[in-house]
């Protein structure tokens, strides 16, 4: 597939991989910190080798890192892996090898390709989340907020996968599978382990306005994912029962309208309600079918309406009404305190749910163009409009009743103005094996008591069982269980799950200035230097996840000042996905196109160009292997004009005399360094920058053409050494091994990446001479050489007085001259 006496890739690439880790071009000392740039990638999961589609992440850190190497920046780039997850121990459960030794071995293998694709980083720096050196200190993040009331456990109904047999964080559940599997999610009720992530809600929010250089699309996710609402919380009693009902609302203007209270399955009060009712059993049946339903589904709005009456009520406290209560599979306990009043008349799911179950609509706005009659209404009426039906209220405006039913309530003690959140707690708890351990002791005498940080880490034991039911072998491993009360010194047990391993993922960027500490999880003093990062790339689909978790952990720390920032990334790119046969790559598709073929093949730099190349790096794009053909080709045009630069002697410095071409030359030269620059400065258009690249390649073949044709010579031309020496500079960072190599070939001495990046200089920008296409009535008839700054008038006589043109214009009529600035003229005869 290729020319090995032209391009021997195979040679040239292991050979500077080796001199760049040899002259430890990527290692840094965190301690001198001038000029810093902190570049990172999302570190990944090691769950098998790595395919074309994982490449463009890495791909693109490298580039901006090797850039901005020759920027003049001190640029810090490490690598590690989030090696905690349920792939490597349901590989166990099935009677593999031991989570541990997989995941070290996937480490090895992804560490092989790295290097393969030319990816370097400051390997030592490498942090593993499964290794105790690190999990000890996530360990002590969990300890912190358990001592600030953060971290805490309480019984809930939470996202369980019978498929990987584990509970999962709302965040987790996609469409309503797990986002692993896909096995449809069901409910169980359990006692978990919560970070208080709606504390930060707020300022999770706000300060999304910080984030001026992260995607507007990441940040209106996040804005959605947190759901701010204002609205009015009303406290209604519950007839015959001590406890009240909370109930939050947006729209307090239709509380005269409110025909039933709907709780969510999931509710605390729905089986309390039932207590005393003759159809209790079946009842809690239908509650739990609910429960067990999709969230998904129960959101969507043309979802089937399902419910049940409790055979209880509330009175309504702003007219004394009983409104009864209801089931209802539409609610959910993600938003609001899960119960609403509904207005059937003015909600379009509550008109539904009234519709099918026969319950009252009662119009309290109405809608000035058109009077409702709730007898005849096919929908809700959901716009504004004014009051009827609302006792003192009628004949307001239904928006700036708002206000003033608001301020109503609060004076008679109905409710409280108030704002909610959908954001819910952050669910950390896993019943799984494979993960950083509780650092939490249940002691029968004193209770729940954490781990003291001087017996940090609580080591996950090695020697366990793995059994088919996918419960977790640690429930069984009695030298792991049984311990001693750290504060009694009685008996006692640990905690026998483990935490999410977004916990291991939402400090790591910390660690990796100062990996080897032993006493603490990083150096203060230099993390506040470093960080926040500078350059963050990785995947859209983290978006809410791992951004937000990190967010928060960051805000945290800051608040117990162990840090001196409360937002982790400045600068944020989330590139698009790279696809094949028109979807995602995966094992089960058979569509995973493998790195390790196309670099035997082709060379690293060839599958490093085309995965550049191939679109705006922020979109998906449709993978080929003819497009890495062409980027081979291109590499080997490029690697042909060195060497015969080198054979032909052209590149030189002796001529002061230039030629028309050559100057040519130089104006495109300058241009293109231009080009790529502001590409590369100004949102990552590697594709855009490729491309004038190759333009100037063919500029420069173009002019060494004209020499041999007799069109003045380009021996001993710095034109063309100016323009060889910008194009192998401007390619390095997208195809490092080739560019050294020409580099070295071309006499040189350092590394490229030693090398300035070159400037561009203005003067040389503008065109002194363009040949203009001149038209007679749209139809070309001759070019004319002019001079770039001609002014029109001078233009004009020009172009009249030429031969050509006269042939066609004399003795015509001349009805328009046509300029279109350095483009073409058009006379219209």
């Amino acid at each position: 597939m290729n020319d090995e006496k032209l391009y021997q890739f195979n040679e040239i690439e292991p050979k500077w991989q080796k001199f760049w880790r040899d002259k430890r071009l990527f290692n840094v000392d965190t301690r001198n910190y001038k000029d810093k740039y902190y570049c990172l990638m999302m570190f990944p999961y090691p769950s098998a080798a790595l395919h074309v589609g994982h490449g463009r992440n890495y791909i693109i850190g490298d580039v901006v890192a090797r850039y901005k190497m020759m920027r003049g920046f001190n640029v810090l780039s490490p690598m590690g892996f989030d090696a905690f997850g349920l792939p490597a121990e349901n590989a166990a459960i099935k009677g593999g090898m031991h989570p541990k030794t997989s995941t070290l071995n996937n480490i090895s293998t992804m560490k092989r390709q790295l290097n393969q694709w030319g990816v370097e980083y400051d390997w030592d720096r490498e942090v593993i989340s499964c290794l105790p050196d690190y999990y000890k200190w996530t360990q002590w993040i969990f300890l912190k907020l358990y001592e600030k009331g953060l971290a805490y456990k309480k019984k809930a109904f939470v996202n369980w996968c019978p498929s990987c047999k584990t509970v999962l964080a709302n965040e987790q559940v996609v469409n309503g599978g797990c986002e692993r599997c896909g096995t449809e999610v069901t409910q169980k009720d359990l006692e978990q382990w919560f970070f208080r992530i709606t504390h930060y809600a707020e300022r999770l929010l706000k300060d999304l306005n910080k984030l001026s250089e992260w995607p507007e699309r990441v940040k209106t996710m996040q804005a959605n994912w947190i759901g701010k609402s204002e609205g009015v919380e009303i406290d209604f009693e519950i007839e015959g029962m001590k406890e009240r009902l909370k109930c939050f609302t947006t729209r307090i203007d239709t509380i005269y309208g409110a025909t039933f209270i709907a709780l969510a399955p999931e509710h605390v009060l729905a089986d309390k309600l039932m207590e005393g009712n003759k159809d209790k059993g079946r009842l809690l049946e239908i509650i739990k079918k609910m429960r067990d339903e999709s969230r998904v589904s129960r959101s969507q709005e043309d979802v089937e309406k399902e419910g049940i009456f409790t055979g209880r009520f509330v009175i309504n406290p702003v007219n004394g009404k009983k409104i009864p209560i209801w089931i209802a599979n539409y609610i959910l306990m993600e938003y609001g305190t899960g119960a609403i009043m509904a207005v059937p008349a003015h909600d379009t799911r509550d008109f539904e749910f009234a519709k099918k179950y026969d319950l009252p609509i009662e119009v309290v706005i109405d809608n000035p163009d058109s009077p409702l009659k709730a007898g005849t209404m096919k929908e809700a009426y959901v716009g504004e409009g004014v009051m009827v039906n609302s006792a003192q209220f009628n004949g307001m405006d239904s928006k700036e009743s708002v206000v003033k039913i608001a301020e109503f309530f609060e004076e008679k003690k109905f409710g409280k103005r108030c704002v909610q959140y959908k954001l819910r707690d952050w669910l950390i708890s896993r019943q799984r094996y494979w993960g950083a351990p509780i650092p939490i002791i249940y002691c029968p005498k004193c209770g729940i008591v954490g781990v003291p940080e001087k017996d940090l880490p609580v080591l996950l034991p090695d020697n366990v069982e793995f059994r088919p039911t996918g419960e977790s072998p640690l429930k069984y491993a009695k030298d792991f269980v049984n311990t001693k009360c750290p504060e009694c010194k009685g008996a006692a047990t640990r905690e026998i799950e483990t935490m999410d391993t977004f916990v291991d993922s939402s400090w790591y960027f910390l660690r990796y200035i100062t990996p080897k500490l032993n006493d603490r999880p990083f150096d203060t003093d230099l993390v506040n230097k470093w960080l926040p990062v500078d350059q963050y790339i990785g995947g859209i689909e983290h978006a809410i996840l791992h951004l937000l978790y990190s967010r928060f952990i960051t805000k945290f720390l800051h608040d117990i000042e162990v840090i001196g920032f409360d937002e982790p990334f400045r600068n944020l790119f989330t590139q698009g996905m790279i696809i094949k046969d028109g979807a995602k790559m995966s094992k089960s598709k058979g569509n995973v196109v493998s790195p390790d073929g196309l670099i035997k093949d082709y060379g690293a730099d060839t599958v490093r160009l085309y995965t550049l190349f191939i679109g705006p790096p922020e979109k998906d794009a449709e993978w080929s292997d003819r497009g890495a053909e062409g980027a081979y080709r291109f590499l080997g045009r490029v690697w042909r004009l060195v060497e015969k630069g080198q054979a032909a002697k052209f590149m030189g410095q002796e001529k002061t005399n230039i030629s028309k071409e050559e100057e040519g030359l130089r104006r495109k030269t300058h241009q293109t360094i231009k080009k790529v620059t502001e590409d590369l400065d100004g949102g990552f258009h590697f594709n855009t920058a490729i491309s004038s690249i190759m333009e100037l390649v063919n500029e420069v073949y173009d002019v060494i053409g004209s020499s041999s044709r007799g069109h003045g010579s380009a021996d001993n031309s710095p034109v063309l050494t100016e323009a060889v020496e910008s194009i192998v500079i401007l390619l390095s960072p997208f195809v490092p091994h080739i560019a050294e190599e020409m580099w070295q070939r071309m006499g040189k001495q350092n590394s490229i990446f030693k090398c300035p990046w070159p400037s561009y200089e203005k003067s040389f920008l503008l065109e002194k001479v363009i040949i203009l296409p001149v038209q007679v009535n749209g139809k070309l008839r001759t070019r004319i050489e002019i001079d770039a700054g001609i002014k029109e008038d001078e233009l004009k006589k020009i172009v009249l007085s030429d031969p050509k043109v006269l042939a066609w214009t004399k003795d015509k009529n001349i009805k328009d001259f046509i300029i279109v600035p350095k483009k073409l003229v058009n006379i219209v005869i």
